[in-house]
């Protein structure tokens, strides 16, 4: 596999692993997503001071209102953080 589809296949992998858990297998509960948060992107949190942060972030995500964040949303998290990261890096040659 070429780097960017191994990216994708660990992007997948890593969703299912935490969405398995408990209850809907193709949806991340809040617990679920916390404990995705905080173990796959441990540099992330560690800049969140509080509960309502991580809430917010959360009521933000679910788009659809069903309290849960499918893969799309989960996605669209990713997309984000990974723009931000691109534009901070960027900005650290200059």
């Amino acid at each position: 596999m070429t780097d960017l589809e191994t990216s994708m296949a660990t992007i997948i992998a890593v969703f299912q692993k935490y969405s398995e858990r408990e209850g809907d297998k193709h949806k991340l509960k809040k617990s679920e997503l916390r404990d995705l948060l905080h173990d796959e992107l441990p540099e992330l949190i560690a800049h969140v001071k509080d509960q309502a942060t991580l809430d917010s972030l959360m009521e933000s995500l679910d788009t659809d209102g069903d309290a849960e964040c499918n893969f799309q949303e989960f996605m669209t998290f990713v997309s984000l953080v990974t723009v931000c990261c691109h534009e901070f890096f960027e900005h650290e040659d200059d």
